[in-house]
């Protein structure tokens, strides 16, 4: 049977999407403003990028102190008591969802570094996955340097750092530029010391990082444009592929490329638009709702159909399925209820239970199905366990046709550049590269993928990785 190839999952429908990365988010000021506040709404902007942990390093009166644990960014904060003593000139912080190392304690970000005496010096959040950490810890840990991670290719950028921070007269400047001959893959990264910060981006730019002001002399460095919004700042563009920023207490900023521009080639990660970030960033200063809207037109136009209502799948599909209406001329409607409090997974040892959860997060306006032709729309099918428990759903309350419309191309690859992605054999698009095998699995009367002309088409002509679509990704993995 159809339903047996695919089983209900134990979580909820985040088991079916490519894991969100991470986000990193920093501010410097030379004088003293209200860290606390400021971190905890840059850092509340950027939960969707990772919800497993957060946590925030902040310089205060020459002296770096970090505070990082499990959990959802409001409530990590609700649970410290003495605010006032992580006020400071200077933040950086991080909202975690594991690509390397795993889910420990030990890998929470920040990383720090302190000197003989115990004292921190350094600390550094980092977005992103290096291809080559293993080699390189191996080598550092020959020579005697140790980590505290079980394993995180961050730690491993920090222990560079500061490992050419004592080569080079504790020029920050110097000592990233050497780390980043040595390092492979995609890295945005903030780096925090006693009296500078720093920010940097891989040479393809694969992963985001922007920066912008809160006044003249106050500068925030974040993963996506909203970062910046929520402390009540302004865009003033993102960082170049190859590039660092270097802001410090004289109230100056230096810009450099760490690597050649003819040797640069910028690779954004497209998932970035179509999935990852939030609906009202600006990536490379191009609006994510626009890129979503716009991908459900054209797959109205690649493959049209007669149906009575365009649904989206809460919450990443709602803005293509708008698209679709805006080009087709079905009406759009937010049938599909999205239970906003559910856990992030449920342990549900029996079928009958398992079965009941179907309803739990997403559940339909029936009056608004029965008897209907609905069109569906969601950013992406990886696995395809989602889309046809959506399916089941529909089905149970009445429509009368489906078709379902995936606001991407088929996924035949997994990501080793930052995201948390399924094995190829768990690609339910890999597995069935026939689609009317994948019709059949997911019960619905047609599908369509966004082709990859189109995709291409929408996003315009900034390179970008397709990795996931293609199988040819900019870093090679080792």
């Amino acid at each position: 049977m159809i339903y047996q190839l695919y089983p209900y999952i134990l979580n909820n429908n985040d088991f079916d999407k490519f894991h969100d990365e991470c986000g990193i988010f920093g501010i410097y000021s030379p004088y003293k403003v209200d860290t606390f506040s400021l971190i905890q709404f840059g850092l509340f902007a950027l939960q969707h990028r990772g919800q497993e942990a957060c946590g925030f390093s902040v310089l205060r009166d020459g002296f770096i102190i970090s505070h990082k644990s499990e959990g959802l960014v409001l409530d990590f904060f609700r649970k410290i008591s003495n605010s006032e003593c992580y006020h400071g000139n200077a933040v950086i912080g991080h909202t975690r969802y594991s690509t390397e190392g795993g889910q420990s304690k030990k890998n929470i970000q920040p990383f720090f570094g302190e000197d003989p005496y115990g004292k921190s010096i350094i600390s550094i959040v980092h977005n992103g996955n290096l291809v080559n950490a293993t080699n390189i810890r191996n080598k550092l840990e020959s020579k005697g340097i140790n980590f505290i991670s079980e394993y995180s290719d961050s730690e491993v950028i920090l222990r560079l750092i500061q490992k050419y921070l004592s080569e080079s007269d504790n020029s920050l400047e110097k000592a990233i530029q050497k780390t980043t001959i040595d390092i492979k893959g995609a890295y945005s990264v903030i780096v925090l010391m006693d009296n500078k910060m720093a920010a940097f981006r891989d040479p393809n730019g694969i992963r985001p990082l922007c920066y912008g002001m809160l006044n003249e002399y106050t500068y925030i460095f974040s993963s996506e444009t909203c970062g910046i919004d929520s402390v009540g700042g302004f865009y003033v563009r993102d960082l170049l592929p190859g590039e660092m920023i270097i802001v410090d207490q004289k109230k100056s900023i230096q810009f450099s490329l760490f690597t050649e521009k003819k040797n640069t080639k910028k690779r954004i990660c497209s998932f970035e638009y179509i999935y990852f970030s939030r609906p009202d960033s600006l990536i490379e200063n191009i609006n994510v709702y626009e890129i979503r809207e716009k991908s459900g037109e054209k797959l109205y136009e690649q493959h049209p159909v007669e149906a009575d209502v365009v649904i989206g799948v809460p919450d990443s599909g709602v803005p293509a399925s708008i698209g679709y209406s805006k080009a087709s001329g079905i009406p759009f409607k937010p049938i599909l209820v999205k239970n906003k409090y559910i856990g992030r997974s449920f342990i549900l040892p029996k079928q009958e239970m398992r079965e009941k959860m179907v309803n739990l997060k997403l559940n339909p306006i029936l009056d608004e199905i029965k008897g209907k032709r609905i069109v569906i729309i969601d950013d992406s099918i990886v696995r395809g366990t989602t889309s046809r428990r959506l399916v089941y759903i529909l089905r149970k309350a009445g429509a009368k046709e489906i078709h379902f419309r995936s606001a991407s191309p088929p996924i035949i690859g997994p990501c080793y550049l930052g995201v948390n992605t399924p094995s190829k054999k768990d690609l339910i698009s890999y597995n069935y590269i026939n689609k009317k095998n994948i019709e059949k699995i997911l019960n619905v009367d047609s599908l369509e993928f966004l082709s990859m002309n189109n995709l291409i088409d929408i996003l315009g002509s900034i390179h970008y990785c397709f990795g996931c679509f293609t199988g040819n990704y900019p870093v090679q993995k080792n």
